[in-house]
C-alpha cells in the first residue's frame, strides 16, 4: 500500500499511490484540502460518471473518439456505476472552485481504468487521456453544473416517496381519530374546537402541497448547459454535441432532460438550483413546525396536554426511571435545523458567482444533495417509527375540551361578545365549565345549551343554534 508511482502534469511531478485509479490532479487536490473528512455525495460522483459515458457515447456516434477508446471509457464509466472503484473518488467537498479537482478526479479514474481494459498500465494514459478523451468537448464549467442538475432530479424521487408515505402516514390517523373531538389552540391558548383528525389529516396535505411544490422547482433542473465549455459559447464541442448529450443523458438515466435555451446563461447563474434549495427550506419548515406539534400534542404525560401517546422507541433518561421523550419528533427537528443552515449556505453561494461562472458550485452541490438525503431518511423514519405508532388519548382530549373556556364561542352570535367574554372570566374564576356556568345562570334551557354546545358541530362551519337538521 506503501508503494507509489511517479506522475506528471504542468506544474511538475509527483508521486501517487500505486494502486490509484485516480492520477496527480486528484493527488494534489487530496493534499491541498484535507478539510471535512468528506467524500463526495453518491449521487454527484454518479451525475458525473453519466455525463463522462454520455460524452463518449456522442463523440463515439460522431466519430471524433475512435470506437476501442469510447468503449473502454464506457465500460469504465459502467463499472463505476454498478458500485465498483467508490473509494476512488476523494477530493473533499470544500474544494477549489468550480469543481475542477471533482472533475478531474472523474477523468482520471475513467481514463486509468480504460487503459487497464485496453491491455495498459495505470498512470501512463495511453492510449486514453484523462483531458484529451474522457473530458473530450467539456469543461468543469459545463459538467458541474450539469452534474448538480442530475443529481438532484436522480435523488428527488426517494425524497418524494419518504414525503408521500409520510403524508399518507398523517391522512390515515386523519381519518382514524376523526371522530375526537378536542380542544383547538391558538396562541398556546385555549380556542374553539377541532378534531384530531382535522389537525392530522392538515398535516398530510401540508407535506403533499410540498411534495408538489418540490416537483415544480425541479423542473427547471431538467433544462440541461451541457456543451457551453468554458464560458458558455461552446467552443470545442461540435453543434450537434448538446443534442446528442441530452439524447444520451436520458437513456442512461432514465430522466426527463431538456436542452437548455441559454448555455451562457445556465452557467452564469445557480438560480435554478437555489430556487430548489428554497422549495426544500419551506418544506423543512413545515416539517419542523409539524415535529413541534408532535411534540407538544404528546407532553405530559400527567403535566402537558397528553392528548397523544406516541410509540416508545428508546429510554428517555439516564437518570429519571420510566421517562419517555419524543426521540423521533426530536431527531426530525435538528434534521430541519441542519437543512435550513444547507439552504442558507447554498443561497449564499448561488450570490456568489462572478460574470461568466459561479465557482461555488461544489459547496452547492454538497449542501443540496445532503439536505435532499437527510430530508429523505428523516422523513421515513418520522413516518414509520413515529406517525403510523400514534395513538390517541380520547379521554384526555374530552377532558381539556370540556374544560375550555372558548366554548363560550359558540354563545357569542346569541348573547353577544361581551356578554360571553363575561362568562368565559366568571367560568375561570369559579373554576367550572362554560356548559355548568350556563346551566347555572339559567341562560339556556336544555335543549338550547345542548344545540349551542353540540361539540361536534362546532368543528364544521355554521353557526351554533342555527344548523339544519339532516
Amino acid at each position: 500500500m506503501s508503494e507509489t508511482r511517479i506522475e506528471r502534469d504542468p506544474l511538475g511531478e509527483m508521486p501517487v499511490p500505486a494502486w490509484a485509479l485516480y492520477g496527480i490532479q486528484t493527488e494534489r487536490a487530496r493534499q491541498n484540502f484535507p478539510i471535512s473528512g468528506l467524500r463526495p455525495m453518491p449521487a454527484f460522483v454518479d451525475a458525473m460518471v453519466w455525463i463522462k459515458k454520455a460524452a463518449a457515447l456522442t463523440h463515439k456516434e460522431t466519430g471524433r473518439l475512435e470506437a476501442r477508446l469510447a468503449d473502454a471509457i464506457v465500460q469504465a464509466a459502467d463499472e463505476v456505476l454498478s458500485g465498483l472503484h467508490r473509494d476512488q473518488f476523494v477530493v473533499d467537498p470544500y474544494q477549489a472552485g468550480a469543481g475542477t479537482s471533482h472533475n478531474m478526479n472523474t477523468n482520471e479514474v475513467l481514463a486509468n481504468r480504460a487503459n487497464e481494459i485496453l491491455g495498459g498500465k495505470r498512470g501512463e494514459y495511453r492510449p486514453v487521456h484523462p483531458n484529451d478523451h474522457v473530458n473530450m468537448a467539456q469543461s468543469t464549467n459545463d459538467t458541474i453544473p450539469t452534474a448538480i442538475r442530475l443529481a438532484v432530479l436522480a435523488t428527488l424521487p426517494r425524497l418524494d416517496q419518504a414525503m408521500e408515505r409520510l403524508a399518507r402516514a398523517f391522512l390515515q390517523k386523519g381519518r382514524e381519530f376523526d371522530h375526537i373531538v378536542k380542544a383547538g389552540r391558538t396562541h398556546l391558548q385555549d380556542a374553539t374546537p377541532i378534531r384530531l383528525g382535522q389537525e392530522f389529516r392538515a398535516y398530510g396535505l401540508t407535506i403533499e402541497r410540498n411534495r408538489t411544490r418540490l416537483k415544480q422547482a425541479a423542473d427547471a433542473l431538467r433544462d440541461l448547459g451541457i456543451g457551453g465549455t468554458a464560458v458558455g459559447t461552446g467552443l470545442n464541442a461540435e453543434p450537434e454535441y448538446p443534442k446528442l448529450m441530452v439524447k444520451h443523458l436520458s437513456a442512461i438515466t432514465g430522466l426527463e432532460l431538456r436542452v437548455g435555451e441559454d448555455r451562457v446563461q445556465l452557467m452564469q447563474s445557480m438560480g435554478d438550483a437555489a430556487a430548489f434549495s428554497g422549495a426544500l427550506r419551506t418544506y423543512a419548515l413545515d416539517l419542523n413546525k409539524i415535529a413541534n406539534d408532535i411534540r407538544l400534542l404528546a407532553s405530559g404525560p400527567r403535566t402537558g396536554l397528553n392528548e397523544i401517546i406516541l410509540p416508545a422507541v428508546q429510554p428517555g433518561s439516564s437518570i429519571m426511571p420510566g421517562k419517555v421523550n419524543p426521540s423521533i419528533a426530536e431527531m426530525v427537528n435538528m434534521v430541519c435545523y441542519q437543512a435550513l443552515g444547507n439552504d442558507l449556505t447554498v443561497a449564499m453561494a448561488a450570490e456568489a458567482g462572478q460574470l461568466e461562472l459561479n465557482v461555488m458550485m461544489p459547496v452547492i452541490a454538497h449542501n443540496l444533495l445532503y439536505a435532499m438525503e437527510i430530508l429523505a431518511n428523516a422523513s421515513r423514519v418520522f413516518a414509520e417509527r413515529c406517525v403510523e405508532g400514534i395513538q390517541a388519548n380520547e379521554e384526555q382530549c374530552a377532558y381539556w375540551l370540556e374544560r375550555s373556556p372558548a366554548l363560550v364561542t359558540a354563545l357569542a352570535p346569541k348573547i353577544g361578545y361581551a356578554e360571553a367574554a363575561k362568562l368565559a372570566k366568571e367560568a375561570l374564576a369559579k373554576n367550572v365549565t362554560v356548559r355548568e356556568l350556563i346551566r347555572e345562570k339559567g341562560i339556556l334551557n336544555q335543549k338550547e345549551l345542548d344545540e349551542v354546545l353540540d361539540l361536534r358541530a362546532m368543528t364544521e362551519i355554521g353557526v351554533p343554534g342555527q344548523r339544519k337538521k339532516a
